[in-house]
This record gives structure tokens, C-alpha cells and sequence, in this order.
């Protein structure tokens, strides 16, 4: 990886309020790395480039880091629905160390890849299952997903995961107003954030919701 990947990385972080430290920083770019290699053979993301991997993937999820503290400040656990190529899970796990995540993706192939940067990476709070999002019954404090699928999609798939008390995060682009609108009578979207993502020059949102 380029030293000027590196230095966009700390600066977007430090946009964003975040202070990585030399070991987490190494692990993002390490990522970037690993995300790019198996990209050759397994197509986990049409974007090719590590530049634009680090701002619109990395520096993307991120961003989440600081509305997760603040919405959802005694998480300790955080499951991320249809997780891909490690999208948010990853990331989160690197950024807050101290909260266990769980990475789900019903393709083998996605859930081997985030298994072997768990592993090479020495994530310990991270956990993959190969698996459909509806075989879970285990309870997590905060239930996510980034691109999934509507959010009356994502609720309904997800409700048996969720916590007393917990609440679901979803990662969009523009503010969706006719999905929250769809939501279910017994869901309530509490709060919608409009995202700034360093290097990115495109709309991102956090949706929050919780059972009623």
C-alpha cells in the first residue's frame, strides 16, 4: 500500500473524528489490500481501485463509527446483515475493539473471505456465520446493513435478532423516504443522520429504527 493511501486514510479519520492508533491504521490498509487481492478471483466489489476501495468503502463505513457511540453508547454486540466483502463489519470491528461483531452472508465464498481477514488481521472481536439472516435467533444490541435490501426488508428479515432495547442502523445513500414510510406500524425511525464521507463526493445517511 502507498504511503498517500495512508496518509488519506489518517486524515479522512481525523475528519471524522477518529483517532486511529498505528496498529488499526495498519489493519484498514492491510484490508484494503486483501479486499483487492481476492477481488481478482471473487468479485466482492466492482471497485478496483485502492484509492477509491478507501474512500468508498472504508472511509464509508467510518463514518458510522462516531453515530454508533452516540446512538447506541452501551452496544456490546453488533450483527451486520448480508455482510459482503466485510462492509461494515470489518471496518467496525478494527475501529471499536471493544465490541463483538458478527459478519453474516448467506455466500460461502463472501463469509470465507471475512473468516480469513478475521484471522490474518487477529480480529478477536469479530465472528463470521455462513448462513441465511433468518436461520439467527442469537440477540444483538445493534442490527446493520449496508445496501441489503429495503427497509421494511431488512426489519422484518431481522426482528428475531434484535435485543431488548436494541435498535437496527441502516447504511444508504440519499434519505430514503419511501421505505421509511413503508416501515411496519410497530417500527419507529427515530433518527435520520446525513453522513460526510471524506474523499467521497456523494449522499450517505444512517437510519435508526427500533420496535416501537
Amino acid at each position: 500500500m502507498s504511503l498517500f493511501l495512508e496518509q488519506d486514510l489518517i486524515l479522512g479519520a481525523d475528519a471524522l473524528g477518529l483517532t486511529l492508533t498505528h496498529q488499526q491504521t495498519g489493519q484498514l490498509l492491510a484490508y484494503i489490500e486483501m479486499l483487492q487481492k481476492w477481488n481478482q478471483v471473487y468479485n466482492l466489489t466492482a471497485i478496483k481501485d485502492p484509492q477509491q476501495m478507501l474512500a468508498q468503502h472504508v472511509m464509508d463505513c467510518l463514518a458510522v463509527v462516531a453515530p454508533l457511540n452516540e446512538m447506541a453508547p452501551n452496544a456490546k454486540s453488533l450483527l451486520d446483515v448480508g455482510a459482503g466483502g466485510g462492509l461494515p463489519s470489518v471496518v467496525l470491528a478494527i475501529a471499536c475493539p471493544t465490541l463483538r461483531v458478527v459478519a453474516v452472508d448467506a455466500v460461502a465464498k463472501k463469509a470465507a473471505f471475512i473468516q480469513t481477514v478475521s484471522h490474518t488481521l487477529g480480529l478477536a472481536n469479530l465472528q463470521v456465520l455462513h448462513a441465511r439472516i433468518e436461520t439467527l435467533s442469537q440477540p444483538f444490541d445493534v442490527v446493520c446493513s449496508r445496501a441489503y435490501a429495503s427497509l421494511s426488508d431488512f426489519v422484518s428479515g431481522t426482528r428475531q435478532s434484535l435485543a431488548l432495547g436494541g435498535c437496527w442502523m441502516a447504511m444508504k445513500g440519499h434519505v430514503p423516504e419511501t421505505e421509511i414510510a413503508k416501515l411496519p406500524q410497530d417500527i419507529e425511525p427515530f433518527s435520520t443522520q446525513s453522513l460526510q464521507v471524506p474523499g467521497l463526493d456523494a449522499r450517505r445517511c444512517l437510519v435508526w429504527m427500533r420496535l416501537k
